[in-house]
């Protein structure tokens, strides 16, 4: 909420809640690595994702040309990526996303006019904050598919990924438009108008949330920052009590709560006057005037007569300079 920083922690926990389930719409034929494939699904869905990825690699070995197997492998080693960063692994998740990357890339490869295998692909990129590669990924999903709300959507991510809030606006207000219950784009459209500093339209669709779920308070607390923000600290402090009292050891927004009082404090403080300048009284008048003596008068005026002679003599005999500017 904070910072840029922050920002980039928040993107991606978004595209983790956005997982993509492992396709297992279409029927395989058992001589075609069918029972692997079926039960990579089940191990998936039971969040085994290395043994998902090996029962996915056998239907692979079995039917190489099956473009969905490396899709649901993809998937398996993105979403195993997700559970080792959650643990702590960096390591096993930057080898887990790069066998993802790996495996979308072959899905490209087998089936170029499929849209998925871009979104796939892309959803992996941002996730590795590697956000123009992803955006191309996204514009070539549209190109083949354009009413592809998903790629849209993601396409916002990669843009706040890159500062781009006037894009992603644009973009999570299409996915809107067509999808008025899609929570999730209401809440990154209300970070990018933030971002762009037009609080009123950021609280409107924090409110919005707040109206869907009133028991939402990471909405409420983030329609609190913006109302201090924008310097209406009344309602940021109402928002930030009402989260505590929810949850009264939530020391950050605490923080926050003593930030909006003590701004609230000194925008009520009524400003110290300013003491006028006195003027001097008729005695003080009378003893300024006696300090300018004659005497005073005729050393000035013998001092500016001596400066006069001393200019006339040593600019006697020079030459008048003359403007080298064209007019």
């Amino acid at each position: 909420m904070l910072n840029k920083q922050t920002l980039t922690v928040v993107i991606v926990s978004v595209l983790c809640c956005a997982a993509v389930q492992v396709d297992g719409a279409k029927p395989v034929k058992k001589d075609g690595g069918g029972n692997h494939m079926q039960r990579g699904i089940q191990l998936a869905q039971e969040k085994h994702f290395d043994a998902a990825a090996d029962e996915f690699g056998k239907a692979i070995q079995q039917n190489p040309k099956d473009s969905r197997g490396y899709a649901n492998r993809g998937t398996a080693y993105r979403q195993g990526a997700r559970a080792a960063m959650a643990a702590g692994d960096s390591e096993g998740a930057s080898t887990r996303y790069q066998s993802a990357l790996a495996d979308f890339a072959k899905y490209i490869e087998l089936a170029p006019k499929d849209p998925s295998g871009y979104e796939e692909h892309g959803q992996t990129l941002s996730e590795l904050k590697q956000y123009d590669a992803a955006l191309a990924d996204f514009n070539k999903a549209l190109e083949l598919k354009p009413d592809d709300l998903n790629a849209v959507k993601f396409r916002g991510f990669a843009e706040i990924g890159l500062n781009q809030w006037d894009k992603a606006v644009a973009d999570f207000s299409a996915v809107i438009q067509k999808k008025a219950d899609d929570l999730q784009s209401y809440d990154r459209r209300a970070l990018a108008y933030r971002s762009m500093k037009n609080y009123d339209a950021a609280i409107a669709d924090y409110t919005f949330l707040i109206t869907k779920n009133p028991n939402d308070m990471e909405a409420t607390t983030k329609r609190g920052y913006t109302y201090s923000l924008a310097q209406q600290y009344e309602n940021a402090i109402a928002d930030y009590q009402a989260v505590l009292k929810v949850n009264p050891q939530d020391n950050d927004t605490f923080q926050r709560l003593q930030y909006a009082q003590s701004m609230l404090a000194a925008k009520n403080a009524s400003p110290s006057p300013t003491p006028p300048i006195a003027s001097p009284t008729p005695e003080e008048e009378k003893r300024l005037m006696d300090k300018i003596s004659p005497l005073y008068i005729g050393i000035g005026v013998v001092a500016l007569v001596i400066i006069a002679v001393l200019v006339r003599l040593l600019t006697r005999g020079k030459a008048e300079p003359t403007s080298h500017r064209i007019r």
